[in-house]
């Protein structure tokens, strides 16, 4: 179900200001009262919190209607949406093709227009990567600047709730809504909440972003060819463009998928059919625990389970999970290093655009790779944004996306207001 270049510009850059402004759809790993909440798997088939998230409070304290929970691989394990219990999520722009992951849903249900906004979250681009291959704005906030309570764990060092919006004003306005410390998520920052607007009409003259070499050696075909026109758009906004060498980033999947899987075999070790969720007859604990999640996890969160779980086992821990995390440190001083020369960073949002329902499920290997640009921000806590950049010859989407220093949210969405506004202006 494809649409014309100009139908979708058009539909790109629309404003809502009625009451619809202020619906919102959440992802179902982020709690809510007056839904269930069951993360896309059968072990929570029927959960309803007894509280809301801290994000969806705020905004429900704002006037915010939420319109319903949206579809996500399981556990937020997954980059295509296709991992979920309950079905896949398509892509509304060819709906044979995959929506992204792991919050699929809620970047199918802001492109498709049902709602202005939406909440995913973002553990190794899980908002960047559905909303690039959905072509709508995605953001990945510092960590620690959103909370976390009420937002079910898959790797928490990583984790973080971001949003889904069609264009950079409502994201910043959106982000300034859910943003701030909160004193139910021991992890949650108490750095001032900037005012995220002030400075989207600025323009990036003088601003100085950095292309990450090691980004630019993966790029090929149409991928590479919009990611170059977007870096002409910028320099003829008056921003400097220089190349930049992050090392580490080449073995960014590697140590995400350490880091993540370790992180998500203790925290889902909770999921044993006693506290809540779906609940195995059993004449043991051992086999209730073994029944339950049988049958109540799907392939794909028993495979990172086991990953997981042999990554910190006796004898292995040190070979894999703590050479992982001084990796990770590696990576962070790079970053720094690299944010003492430039303002942003710069990379494509995906490797590729959105790929086909079922051509990647053979081969999970070739899915995670679908997170190499979008990973170094989560293992780093650096903010991200991912933005539209233009069309596939086939009018799949592409995208940009920015890294900005820890905390400097406020610039970055400046830097991508006028990348929007000049990509607006090219198309006339």
């Amino acid at each position: 179900m494809n649409r014309d270049e100009k139908d979708i510009r058009a539909f790109i850059s629309r404003r809502d200001t009625g009451p619809a402004a202020f619906t919102i759809a959440v992802k179902d790993n982020i709690v809510t009262t007056d839904f269930p909440t069951t993360c896309g798997s059968r072990i929570l088939d029927g959960y309803v919190s007894p509280f809301d998230a801290t994000a969806v409070a705020r905004l429900r304290g704002r006037g915010a209607v939420v319109a319903g929970k949206t579809n996500l691989d399981e556990f937020a394990m997954g980059s295509s949406t296709e991992h979920s219990a309950f079905g896949p999520t398509r892509n509304p722009w060819d709906i044979t093709r995959v929506p992204g992951g792991s919050s699929g849903g809620s970047a199918a249900a802001v492109a498709a227009g049902m709602v202005p906004a939406a909440l995913g979250s973002d553990t190794g681009g899980s908002v960047r990567q559905p909303a690039a291959f959905c072509g709508v704005v995605g953001v990945k906030p510092t960590w620690g600047r959103v909370s976390r309570y009420g937002l079910i764990a898959f790797a928490s060092s990583l984790d973080q709730i971001g949003t889904f919006t069609l264009d950079v004003r409502s994201a910043a306005k959106l982000l300034g809504i859910i943003a701030g410390h909160d004193p139910l998520d021991a992890t949650s920052s108490s750095e001032t909440v900037d005012d995220y607007e002030a400075d989207l009409d600025a323009g990036v003259g003088g601003l100085r972003f950095g292309v990450v070499e090691e980004a630019l050696e993966r790029l090929e075909g149409e991928v590479r060819a919009n990611f170059e026109a977007a870096l002409d758009l910028l320099r003829g906004g008056g921003a400097v463009i220089e190349n930049v060498s992050v090392p580490t980033i080449a073995a960014a999947i590697s140590v995400y998928y350490v880091v993540a899987n370790a992180e998500a075999s203790a925290n889902l070790a909770r999921f044993d059919g006693v506290r809540y969720g779906a609940r195995a007859e059993a004449p043991s604990l051992a086999e209730l625990y073994r029944g339950t999640r049988g049958r109540g996890f799907g392939d794909e969160v028993k495979r990172r389970i086991m990953l997981g779980t042999f990554a910190l086992s006796a004898g292995y821990s040190e070979e894999y999970y703590v050479r992982a995390q001084g990796v990770r440190q590696t990576m962070r001083n790079e970053l720094e290093a690299a944010f003492r020369r430039f303002d942003f960073l710069l990379t494509p949002t995906t490797p590729e655009p959105a790929f086909r329902i079922g051509e990647k499920s053979a081969d999970p290997l070739s899915m995670y790779l679908s997170d190499v640009f979008t990973a170094p921000a989560n293992l780093t806590g650096v903010p991200a944004i991912a933005l539209p950049s233009g069309l596939t010859a086939a009018g799949l989407p592409l995208s940009l996306q920015i890294m900005a220093p820890w905390f400097a949210e406020r610039s970055m969405f400046r830097a991508a207001a006028a990348f929007e506004r000049m990509l607006q202006f090219e198309r006339g």
